[in-house]
């Protein structure tokens, strides 16, 4: 890729407008269903898209070639993501997309505290006040007085 695509802040800019839709498309949608089952539907409609797209662009490769450690990690990561959509839908069903988006986002703030502890990045002074910022502001937005 080239151009603007080849950044990532744009993919990174992309990925919150997404997740915006998202929000906004599932509060709609869960209207009269489970959340649960909702929840299923979607992962449905992510599988077969990203089946048409890894196939459709060359993307695929032999499962061999995945070593041991990664498929442990995938399938932790996907463990964890589908834990995460079904507490999501979840809170959806129970309020506002408003509310629930912003303390869904605190997920920054916890990758953050994550990755300094487990994968030992760093961030400078300025970037923990960008995440108590992050921190702050959800909670302020999430906040029904």
């Amino acid at each position: 890729m080239s151009g603007i695509f080849s950044h990532w802040q744009v993919w990174a800019l992309l990925s919150a407008c997404f997740a915006a839709l998202t929000a906004i498309f599932a509060k709609v949608g869960i209207a009269g269903v489970g959340s649960d089952f909702a929840t299923l539907l979607r992962t449905v409609v992510i599988l077969a898209t990203l089946c048409f797209i890894v196939i459709a662009t060359g993307q695929w490769q032999p499962l061999g070639s995945v070593s041991a450690k990664s498929y442990l990690f995938i399938l932790l990561s996907g463990l964890a993501t589908g834990a995460s959509w079904l507490c999501y839908f979840r809170a959806l069903k129970m309020a506002e997309a408003s509310r629930v988006a912003p303390l869904d986002k605190m997920s920054v703030v916890l990758v953050a505290v994550f990755g300094a502890a487990f994968l030992g990045e760093r961030l400078a002074a300025m970037n923990w006040l960008g995440v108590a910022l992050i921190a702050t502001g959800a909670v302020l937005v999430a906040y029904k007085p």
